[in-house]
C-alpha cells in the first residue's frame, strides 16, 4: 500500500483534489473530518478539553466558536490543544490504514501535514497550491471571513513556498477543473505504475 499524504494551505484547492482522489476510488482519510467527528462524538476528548478550557460545550458538542475565541485571546493554548488532541487523531488515522491495508493507494488529507510532522508516516506528499492572489479571494468569498481572520489561519501555516519545497509532487489548481482531474488521474496512474523516479517528483 502506498500512503501519499495531500496537504495545502488553506484554499489552495486541496478539497477538490481530495475529491477528484476519491472519484477513482482511492480511500480518502480526512483529519478534519475526523476532529469535526471527534469534537461530536468523543466523551474522552470533550471531558479534557473542558478540563483544559473551561466548560465549551454546545448541544454536548464541542463549541468550535468558543474554542475559537479562546485560542485568539490567548494563542500559546494552541500548543494545550494540539497535544490533546493530535494523539486521538494519530489513532483514528492508524485504524484507517490497517483498515485499508490491501488497498494499492490511500490519501491522507491533512491541512497541517508538515506543521505537525506526518510526512515521517507517509511515502509521499502531494502539496496543491495557487497563486497567492487566487488563494486569498477563493477564501475570502466563504461565508464569515475577514482579512483579519485570513492574515491569521496563514499565519500558524508553513510556507506555501516552504510546502512546495519538500513536497514530492505538486499539482497547481489556477487552471480549468478538468486540467487538474487530468493531471490527478495522471499521478494516480504514475502512482499505481509502481514507476517513480526523481524525474518524477517536484524540485
Amino acid at each position: 500500500m502506498i500512503k501519499l499524504g495531500l496537504t495545502g494551505s488553506i484554499g489552495m484547492g486541496k478539497s477538490t483534489v481530495a475529491k477528484m482522489f476519491a472519484d477513482l476510488d482511492v480511500p480518502v482519510w480526512d483529519a478534519d473530518e475526523v476532529v469535526h467527528r471527534l469534537y461530536a462524538t468523543s466523551q474522552p476528548l470533550k471531558d479534557k478539553l473542558c478540563d483544559a478550557f473551561g466548560v465549551i460545550l454546545k448541544d454536548n458538542s464541542i463549541d468550535r466558536a468558543r474554542l475559537s475565541e479562546i485560542l485568539k485571546a490567548d494563542p500559546s493554548k494552541f500548543a494545550v490543544l494540539d497535544a490533546i488532541v493530535h494523539p486521538l487523531v494519530r489513532e483514528d488515522r492508524a485504524a484507517f490504514m490497517e483498515g485499508h491495508a490491501n488497498e494499492a493507494l490511500v490519501i491522507a488529507d491533512i491541512p497541517l501535514l508538515y506543521e505537525t510532522g506526518s510526512e515521517k508516516n507517509l511515502d509521499y506528499v502531494l502539496v496543491v497550491s495557487a497563486p497567492p492572489e487566487v488563494q486569498k479571494a477563493r477564501v475570502m468569498a466563504r461565508p464569515g471571513m475577514t482579512e483579519a481572520k485570513f492574515n491569521d489561519i496563514v499565519s500558524r501555516q508553513i510556507s506555501d513556498t516552504e510546502k512546495r519545497r519538500r513536497a514530492d509532487f505538486l499539482i497547481l489548481t489556477d487552471q480549468p477543473l478538468e486540467t487538474t482531474r487530468a493531471e490527478v488521474a495522471a499521478l494516480h496512474t504514475k502512482l499505481l505504475s509502481g514507476h517513480i523516479d526523481k524525474s518524477d517528483q517536484s524540485d
